[in-house]
């Protein structure tokens, strides 16, 4: 990938940080909310199912609306104004904690943090697939930056949790969410930060991506609805929240490795073919679930069902772009609303299945959804009328970065690179690769030397953390791989 490729561009840069912030307090609510209702205001099921059912409604409701500011106004500043959402939505959570009475506080801080996302991930999302080039790796690129700022928040959350209490973690995700916004505000100007004429592609979006959002919203489901049981079923097994979160730690890492990497696979293999064995992967783990209920198997499986997503959710949001028309931002509105249906429905409905009717039963229903949505896909694919390149192996769709998707990885042209003193100021594409890549070490290498001090000090290293070990190591002898191919350049 040259360095003009979009994730890599100076604006897009300051997006990919933005995201690390304001999604790690996002993520890391979803989590933590339910516990905080109950522990620190008392609250019953059906108030912290009220709670919950709020900022989801509002989200929903504003996502449309969302995706019509994006197409109409900047993108950076449609983005830093769901950023400050969260921020307010933060303190208003850090400020219930200490009110007489807290509900009317935390019910309010749902509603701004509902609308806040929405517009958020809306303008965001529309943006990245506005940069041009490799649409599918600025996608990819934005995964892992989720992924990245996901394993912070909750590293950061449960040493803060540990030692001050709710509180301290609701004002840090205020804080982070604060700096995203200046971020956001304060970024360069970009050609997809700000709204611009582009080809119609079938017009905008209707009742053809109808299908494709149906397929958008079972993919959400399974995700939301496997999160949840997996949860209960390690709860019910007696593990700490600590260790809880160690075993979906390699889920976490491959969150972070993976997406940035996958378009060099899913791009030549094309958008239908990625998302039907996708399913039908997602289909063999939910049902190995069912018969490896032991933490380590389920880690194993869950790592396995992580690099399913990290592969199909790229895929799916550079196909909801190029399907878009000339409407993005409205196309991305209905892509993420169906996503938080999907959400809803599934983790409710298996959460309910699964306490009815046990785990069993809840990971052979999960199997089945997967299996419906590969065979829907290919319907959904065709449905959107989307031009193609006709590709060299003849198949019925094309590749992901077809036409639609803008030009493919070895159609953008490298940008000149020195190579710097390391790469003997050499202006070739794999010394600007070694550098970013050597870039991405010293990330990877600082989260996880946090990742692991975390780990020990809750005392939960153990497997685990032989696990992350070795995937460091993998993604050492990977990154300085470049460096060395360089030098021989």
């Amino acid at each position: 990938m040259s360095e003009a490729t979009p994730s890599r561009a100076p604006a897009f840069r300051w997006v990919l940080r933005a995201v690390a912030l304001a999604g790690a307090p996002a993520e890391v609510l979803d989590f933590l909310l339910p516990l905080w209702a109950a522990a620190a205001l008392g609250a019953g099921p059906a108030v912290t199912g009220a709670l919950i059912a709020v900022e989801a409604v509002v989200s929903l409701l504003v996502r449309p609306l969302a995706g019509v500011l994006a197409d109409r106004f900047d993108r950076r500043l449609t983005a830093a104004a769901g950023a400050a959402g969260y921020a307010l939505s933060c303190a208003g959570y850090a400020l219930a904690d200490g009110l007489a009475s807290p509900l009317p506080a935390a019910f309010a801080a749902a509603a701004v943090g509902g609308a806040g996302g929405a517009l958020f991930w809306v303008a965001v999302r529309t943006w990245t697939g506005e940069q041009g080039g490799d649409r599918l790796s600025a996608y990819g690129a934005l995964l892992a930056a989720e992924g990245r700022g996901a394993l912070v928040g909750y590293v950061a959350a449960f040493v803060l949790l540990g030692n001050s209490g709710y509180a301290a973690v609701f004002w840090a995700g205020a804080a982070a969410c604060v700096l995203a916004a200046v971020l956001l505000a304060t970024a360069p100007a970009s050609p997809g930060s700000a709204p611009a004429a582009r080809p119609a592609h079938g017009g905008p979006p209707g009742r053809r991506t109808l299908p494709f959002m149906t397929v958008a919203a079972i993919t959400a489901a399974g995700e939301a609805g496997l999160w949840l049981i997996l949860l209960l079923r390690l709860q019910s097994d007696g593990l700490s929240p600590a260790q809880v979160m160690a075993v979906f730690c390699p889920g976490f890492l491959v969150f972070i490795l993976v997406p940035e990497h996958a378009h060099r696979v899913t791009g030549p293999l094309g958008r239908e073919r990625t998302m039907v064995v996708a399913f039908a992967a997602g289909t063999l783990f939910a049902a190995g679930l069912a018969i490896v209920p032991t933490p380590t198997g389920i880690a194993v499986l869950w790592a396995f069902a992580a690099a399913c997503f990290a592969a199909q959710t790229p895929v799916e949001q550079a196909t909801v772009s190029a399907a878009a028309g000339d409407r993005p931002g409205l196309g991305m509105g209905l892509y993420e609303g169906a996503r938080l249906v999907g959400v809803t429905v599934g983790a409710a409905a298996l959460g309910g299945l699964y306490q009815a009717a046990g785990w069993v039963a809840a990971c052979a229903v999960a199997a089945s959804a997967s299996l419906v949505g590969a065979v829907l896909v290919p319907y959904a694919i065709r449905a959107l009328a989307l031009p193609k390149d006709g590709p060299a192996d003849g198949s019925a769709d094309g590749p992901v970065d077809d036409s639609a998707n803008g030009p493919a990885e070895a159609a953008v042209p490298a940008a000149k690179d020195d190579g710097g003193p390391e790469d003997g100021g050499v202006a070739t594409p794999s010394g600007a690769r070694a550098r970013r890549e050597r870039q991405g070490w010293y990330v990877h290498s600082a989260l996880f030397a946090v990742g692991e001090a975390a780990l020990w000090a809750l005392g939960a290293p153990g497997w685990i953390g032989r696990t992350w070990i070795t995937a460091y190591v993998v993604d050492t002898l990977w990154s300085w791989s470049y460096a060395i191919r360089s030098r021989k350049e």
